[in-house]
């Protein structure tokens, strides 16, 4: 692991990472996220009778947007191209609940991990939003970078 942060300049201050001579390269991010939840809260999203609606269409749009939004959000990430951003949902019986999964895109100068990861992130907690009125107890775990391909350094697949 480099022992310089490429954030941060000889001073210590922040900065945003030039990236003006690296090479367009076609980069991809998957990340996932599990929302635990009561079984019942689980059979009322995949029978769709959520009282907000389709509860999986609102949270894949919302991590679509979350995506497009990543630069708006995070301090210093470059604003990306997306080429393509999908969002899976995964029902779980035990545990109890639905595992999110995000892949971003882009031909561009830098990653997309962090467009992957907020995608999912913003999809749970539209989940949340969407069913709090029933199960207030839901939680987020295991939201993380599940693998990354392209760029400098190379490839990455979580174990």
């Amino acid at each position: 692991m480099n022992a310089r942060l490429s954030h941060l300049n000889e001073r210590g201050e922040a900065r945003m990472v030039d990236v003006s001579e690296k090479a367009v390269t076609s980069r991809t991010a998957v990340a996932e996220g599990f929302v635990a939840m009561a079984p019942e809260t689980l059979d009322m999203i995949l029978e769709g009778n959520a009282p907000k609606g389709d509860v999986l269409a609102t949270a894949r749009l919302a991590g679509i947007m979350g995506a497009k939004k990543t630069s708006e959000l995070i301090p210093l990430c470059h604003p990306l191209p997306l080429t393509q951003v999908v969002l899976d949902f995964t029902p779980s019986r035990e545990p109890s609940g639905i595992r999110i999964e995000a892949t971003a895109k882009v031909d561009g100068k830098t990653g997309v991990e962090m467009e992957a990861l907020t995608a999912v992130t913003v999809a749970c907690l539209t989940l949340y939003d969407m069913c709090k009125a029933v199960d207030r107890a839901m939680s987020f775990s295991g939201i993380r970078l599940v693998e990354k391909t392209g760029g400098r350094s190379g490839d990455f697949r979580a174990s």
